[in-house]
């Protein structure tokens, strides 16, 4: 078992020695390996859950992708538990004609939750995706937009519940792969009072 698939020891701690580090918070990723370890192992068993092929994932994206700083990490003190990939490009080969138009569109891309953390009650994936908003709109994004495997079902019920709405039809790639198109909108970021 890889260290990104070590299973939570206590995923609701009480009693935490105040001066120690927190029990969850979140960072910067800066290792690769561990992302992509994660990555992969959430991928194997969302494909296991759900009958469909694991998306290819290409450890040098992942590598370039934790060096620009857009992987977050949400890190519980047993290990990583949840993770998502935040940029203001989106990602290759994204057909941009079927989203609503945007000024200031920011990408949520490469979600994932350790396996071991899915059926803790921990929440782990709305908290990402509460954070991938947060992140997206503080940063100056009007929207934010993914792309989801519409076979994943609790993965799309978790977005719809947190405002994201379908745009456009679903793909495939005649391979058994296919993705649809989510968008959220944002809050209007805050008047600057230095502004006219």
């Amino acid at each position: 078992m890889s260290r990104a698939e070590a299973p939570p020891t206590d995923p609701h701690p009480t009693g935490t020695d105040p001066a120690g580090p927190p029990p969850w918070r979140w960072l910067t990723a800066t290792d690769p390996d561990l992302v992509h370890a994660l990555l992969t192992s959430c991928d194997a068993h969302q494909a296991a859950m759900s009958g469909t092929p694991a998306p290819a994932r290409r450890p040098e994206t992942t590598r370039r992708l934790v060096e620009s700083g857009a992987v977050h990490l949400l890190h519980h003190a047993t290990g990583p538990a949840g993770m998502f990939t935040l940029t203001e490009r989106p990602p290759t080969g994204t057909d941009e004609t079927v989203f609503p138009p945007a000024e200031r569109p920011r990408y949520l891309q490469r979600l994932a939750v350790a396996p071991a953390w899915l059926t803790s009650g921990a929440l782990v994936g709305v908290r990402c995706v509460r954070r991938a908003v947060e992140v997206a709109a503080d940063t100056g994004g009007d929207v934010l937009r993914a792309q989801v495997n519409p076979d994943l079902r609790d993965t799309c019920a978790l977005l719809a519940l947190l405002g994201f709405t379908p745009c456009g039809p679903t793909f495939d790639d005649g391979a058994g792969r296919r993705h649809a198109h989510l968008h959220r909108p944002l809050r209007p970021a805050a008047a600057d009072p230095e502004k006219d």
